[in-house]
């Protein structure tokens, strides 16, 4: 039997598979196929103070090897969410990690102290429904004119450090690949007491109609995720792991065991599955049983042999 554990700022995954935020809901619908306890995490849909409605028209397209989406956050608000689906996240023996945005400074403290309210009760009562929050820069600030915390390093400063003393739990900070610097942001957060990175966020991209004269989408640009995107993640993930001494959480592209490897061997602590969700409805089962046979093919008894060793 290999050795799939690992384990970040106290918290235990079983195994380096979580599955990304925005693609696997809560956990419910999946759960209805295989059972997600077999997974390491949970990383849940993006939630934002304030539930969201998300973008009018189109919102995924796919494109070749891979899709865009412009959803747009929609999601039910932080307070929806503690009450309708913290009962649920109780029941699971995985990691589960809160993906919080915000367009203002305000909306992302407010939303951490929710949180951190909620687990502080829950603790009192012997309970626990979130192990970790992931803090997701890549929103627009709207008092900047829409550009995203995660592009500039001083604006990110600024939220990471807020919701840094807003929580006690552990806090990773979900890096954005249009960052001016994205190993430079990484040093960032780790100053600021960031427990973790994870990397990357979609990358922005297009599509055209060429019939209607007019991008597909709305908002004209979406995020490319999906296989197209690996080699670009797997050298961001290559870079900032050189820079910091916390965890890095790498994603972008993963579809098999043998990708998983590759962002281990690059430097990640644990990995991240989006897209590859939508290609296989039992991805997260089936790359659970992956690894493990890859492991002992390559005869790997732990990651802890081949992380970082690029």
């Amino acid at each position: 039997m290999v050795n799939t554990t690992a384990t970040i700022a106290g918290v235990q995954f079983k195994n380096p598979i979580v599955m990304a935020s925005g693609t696997f809901g809560f956990g419910r619908e999946y759960g209805k196929l295989y059972d997600v306890s077999v997974l390491g995490g949970i990383s849940g849909k993006g939630l934002t103070l304030n539930p969201k409605a998300g973008n009018a028209g189109l919102r995924v397209y796919e494109t070749a090897s891979g899709m865009l989406n412009s959803v747009g956050l929609e999601n039910p608000g932080v307070e929806a969410f503690l009450a309708k689906e913290l009962p649920y996240w109780e029941t699971l023996d995985t990691a589960r990690i809160v993906n919080l945005g915000g367009n203002t400074l305000q909306e992302y403290v407010r939303g951490a102290e929710l949180i951190q309210e909620d687990a502080d009760r829950r603790l009192l009562a012997g309970q626990t429904a979130v192990d970790m929050i992931e803090l997701n820069i890549s929103c627009p600030n709207v008092k900047e004119g829409g550009i995203a915390f995660g592009v500039k390093t001083v604006a990110a400063r600024e939220v990471v450090r807020a919701v840094r003393a807003a929580t006690k739990l552990p806090l990773a900070v979900k890096l954005s690949p249009n960052a001016e610097d994205v190993a430079e942001m990484a040093v960032m957060c780790q100053e600021e007491g960031a427990d973790a990175v994870s990397l990357i966020n979609t990358i922005s991209g297009m599509k055209i109609d060429i019939r209607k004269r007019r991008s597909v989408f709305d908002n004209l640009y979406a995020g490319l995720s999906g296989p197209a995107i690996k080699p670009v993640a797997l050298r961001m993930v290559h870079q900032v792991a050189k820079r910091v001494s916390i965890p890095v959480i790498g994603m972008g592209g993963i579809t098999c065991a043998a990708d998983i490897l590759e962002f281990i061997m690059a430097g990640a602590t644990v990995i991240q599955v989006g897209t590859y969700n939508f290609m296989n409805l039992r991805a997260g089962s089936t790359l659970v049983e992956e690894l493990q046979q890859l492991m002992i093919e390559e005869n790997i008894g732990s990651l802890d042999e081949i992380r970082g060793i690029v």
